[in-house]
């Protein structure tokens, strides 16, 4: 009778695969050679990181001295990444920054062979774009009425809880998000925007001088959720397929059933955060009492499966229609920062593209090291010299200066290297009227209440 103790003097480490490998063998009343044999086309195999990086595109150029080191980051933490072995190409956009060392950068694609890595697509699974033209009306009239709708910073609301019936069968079915934790999520988190870069911007077609919408958020809780569950189940992995890639690397085999479960997953995550934009921009319609004239959206931060290959994208743009199954004319959505236009945009897949152009600005310095920047100016001051002329708004009232436009790269530059390295073709160009962003929510929260309570307290004992 063979034992787990048996495969492990035969120098195997345990893992999962153990209980199906001693059951077979029992059943086939395998010994000697023949359970050696068996064995050794059963387990895991280990994998080992490349020695050398292997080749990606540079689809980025510094043109100042800031963001020299920026690049240099950026390369640096390219190199790295690429020595994950799974990984069989990658490209960087103009837009990219570092996340870490070794990290997929922002702005980043990496192409992985029958591999998902959760940290690549990151906790902000979907993070998308959608535009909404409501025809010729007032843009004010339609911040102010989105304004209203909407809703920024921490928690849920619960006026748009009701998931469609078949939604929500699918996240029961799917052993990822059939937890009572992912279900609240995506009750509770239905027309919210969350915080940080996420947006709600109106602006005017310079094409058709329509008022068009746009919003900018992912999957909130609920991917956050999933991208843990990801993250845990990938480590597992890890450890006993490929120890010695970095952690921030692991990856599930698509070829498991974790796998097939976890890219099911993250499609019921897009379909989710398809509907919460959809939701804030039907509320909107409905308030306007106007039928919209156009619609469409695409993410910027997913994973894209072609055969046996998945493209991570940590914020780059899918210009292949292969990776958007619900693309309207190939047309896709490029924010840069509040003072810019949002770019439309199409465009064709060549070698050094990979089928993606950028997401956005992208960052030169850290959201710290601007506020370091800007000390010697009142946050208002910075806010009036930024803003001139828009209507920017913050919805907790307290405004972030890391979001502002010298928080960005240059726009100009962004869309110069677009046209340089083939990364799509603007066609048309939505003017900024206003936005309104999340703003320093967390200056108000409780827990930053009482910590500043306790601090008062201490100073009057002091004295």
């Amino acid at each position: 009778m063979i034992t787990g103790k048996d495969l492990i003097e035969l120098g195997y480490k345990p893992g999962k695969w153990f209980k199906e490998a001693i059951e077979y063998s029992n059943d086939n009343q395998l010994s000697g050679d023949d359970l050696k044999s068996y064995l050794e086309t059963v387990s895991p195999k280990v994998i080992e990181p490349y020695s050398e990086a292997i080749a990606f595109y540079q689809n980025i150029r510094a043109e100042t001295g800031e963001e020299i080191s920026n690049v240099e980051s950026v390369i640096s933490a390219m190199n790295n990444l690429m020595k994950t072995p799974t990984l069989d190409g990658g490209a960087v956009m103009p837009d990219a920054c570092p996340t870490g060392p070794g990290q997929i950068p922002v702005g980043g694609i990496a192409v992985a062979k029958n591999a998902i890595h959760p940290s690549m697509h990151s906790a902000d699974i979907c993070c998308s774009v959608m535009m909404t033209s409501f025809g010729h009306i007032d843009p004010k009239t339609v911040l102010d009425y989105a304004h209203s709708i909407t809703h920024f910073g921490g928690g849920g609301r619960s006026e748009f809880s009701d998931l469609p019936q078949d939604l929500e069968a699918k996240m029961t079915k799917n052993s990822f998000l059939s937890d009572e934790r992912s279900l609240i999520f995506a009750r509770s988190h239905l027309a919210t925007q969350g915080d940080g870069n996420h947006f709600l911007f109106v602006g005017l077609s310079q094409k058709t001088g329509e008022t068009v919408m746009v919003t900018h958020h992912g999957s909130r809780g609920l991917g956050a959720n999933l991208y843990k569950q990801g993250m845990k189940v990938a480590e597992t992995f890890r450890r006993e397929m490929s120890p010695k890639t970095l952690a921030g690397n692991a990856w599930i085999p698509f070829d498991t059933d974790e796998g097939e479960a976890y890219w099911d997953a993250l499609q019921i995550v897009r379909e989710w955060t398809k509907l919460n934009h959809t939701t804030i921009h039907n509320a909107t319609a409905k308030k306007l009492s106007i039928d919209p004239v156009d619609r469409f959206w695409n993410e910027h931060n997913f994973v894209f499966k072609e055969g046996d290959l998945f493209y991570h994208a940590k914020g780059a743009t899918p210009l292949d229609d292969k990776f958007v199954p619900d693309s309207k004319d190939g047309l896709r959505l490029i924010p840069l920062n509040m003072s810019e236009p949002v770019l439309i945009v199409r465009g064709k897949t060549t070698d050094n593209n990979m089928g993606f152009a950028p997401h956005g600005a992208g960052r030169n310095i850290s959201r710290t090291q601007h506020k370091r920047n800007k000390a010697n100016k009142s946050i208002e001051e910075v806010f009036a010299e930024e803003t001139k002329g828009l209507d920017i708004r913050f919805f907790s009232n307290r405004i972030d200066i890391s979001e502002l436009p010298s928080a960005y790269k240059n726009a100009q530059t962004v869309i110069s290297q677009m046209q340089e390295f083939g990364l799509g073709e603007v066609v048309d160009k939505i003017t900024p009227y206003g936005c309104i962003m999340a703003g320093d929510w967390e200056f108000d929260a409780p827990w930053r209440v009482r910590a500043r309570n306790k601090h008062k307290k201490r100073e009057r004992k002091k004295k």
